[in-house]
């Protein structure tokens, strides 16, 4: 009999729309054979099934929906939401509640790398060799004079919102008069604000997933940005970014970004397929931020890598899907 696979898109923030996107490709790549899959849309507190066109509303109380006469309840969760309540750990206490399995990590792996400045913090203090850029946190009703800006991190710098995603938000700051401005632009995105020191350097990303009998960690990918930065417009505008599988850059140099994002995945204590974005400047590699809900369109970094390391990304699902139920079935909540 086939499993039910709920994907879930959505959300509250403003990535939204990119969460949509992320759930047809996710869709697409599921193995339908095997499973029967369902999008789940969370927008405003309201939570819909759609199947054919037609939405249904879902039962909170154990997160299933009522179609032709039938109850649909679910096997598994793909929680393809980018922002709360999906990658900040909220849904994922929610299905430990309902004794529900799902693909990504659990509460403490999601809320920590949802939060840029702790989770930076927290990788750093365990002897991975990798750097983090200079950083200030700043919280709903602080202030912080320009000096001191200059003072701790310089100029040029990034300002953005500390939980968020997509680049919503965030600003390259060259001049001093632009740090207000910037600062108000991201606290419009959310309650934190990072102010992060810019570091010159190429740009890589590399994915990882594990299961319980094996480690996949992808080639690594270099971005190259026609824009400032890797904004909004580069992420999701082809012709305004290079993506390269594999990136153009030493084995050893590629064998190390692998080694620091495996060692991140087990220090975080994740599962399912995650991301981590580096900045290579000279001989060092600084961490940017871990993904636990990557992007997962047809031109995602995911599926890019998973192609360019000769695997299927259909049996990857499936891979990721069974060994989450298994993982459960070991687990007993509440």
């Amino acid at each position: 009999m086939k499993k039910n696979i709920a994907i879930i898109c959505g959300g509250d923030s403003s990535e939204w729309v990119i969460s949509m996107k992320s759930a047809a490709g996710v869709y697409s790549f599921i193995d339908k054979e095997k499973y029967n899959c369902y999008v789940v849309i969370i927008r405003n507190g309201i939570w819909e099934a759609e199947v054919k066109g037609k939405k249904f509303p879902m039962d909170k109380n154990d997160f299933s929906f009522n179609y032709d006469g039938r109850k649909i309840t679910f096997d598994c969760a793909y929680i393809t939401i980018h922002g709360t309540p999906g990658e900040d750990g909220r849904l994922q206490g929610y299905f430990d509640l309902l004794s529900i399995p799902y693909t990504n990590c659990g509460v403490l792996a999601s809320a920590l790398t949802f939060n840029k400045f702790m989770c930076n913090q927290y990788v750093k203090n365990f002897g991975v060799k990798v750097k983090v850029a200079e950083s200030i946190l700043l919280r709903s009703g602080q202030v912080i004079a320009n000096e001191q800006v200059i003072e701790k991190v310089g100029l040029p710098c990034f300002i953005k919102p500390n939980v968020g995603g997509s680049s919503f938000g965030v600003t390259k700051v060259k001049k001093e008069e632009e740090i207000r401005l910037a600062v108000e632009k991201a606290f419009s995105e959310g309650p934190e604000v990072i102010i992060e020191a810019f570091v010159d350097g190429m740009e890589v990303t590399c994915g990882c997933y594990k299961t319980s009998g094996k480690q996949l960690v992808f080639p690594v990918t270099e971005v190259v940005s026609k824009n400032e930065f890797f904004d909004f417009e580069a992420k999701y505008t082809a012709s305004k970014v290079d993506e390269i599988t594999p990136a153009r850059i030493s084995e050893d140099l590629t064998a190390r970004i692998q080694q620091i994002t495996s060692l991140i995945y087990d220090i975080l204590g994740c599962k399912g397929i995650i991301r981590a974005d580096y900045i290579i400047s000279g001989p060092e590699i600084y961490l940017l931020e871990v993904n636990t809900t990557p992007g997962m369109t047809g031109t995602s970094f995911i599926p890019q890598q998973v192609k360019a390391a000769g695997l299927d990304i259909k049996l990857v699902m499936t891979d990721v899907i069974e060994d989450n139920i298994r993982f459960h079935s070991k687990i007993n909540f509440c």
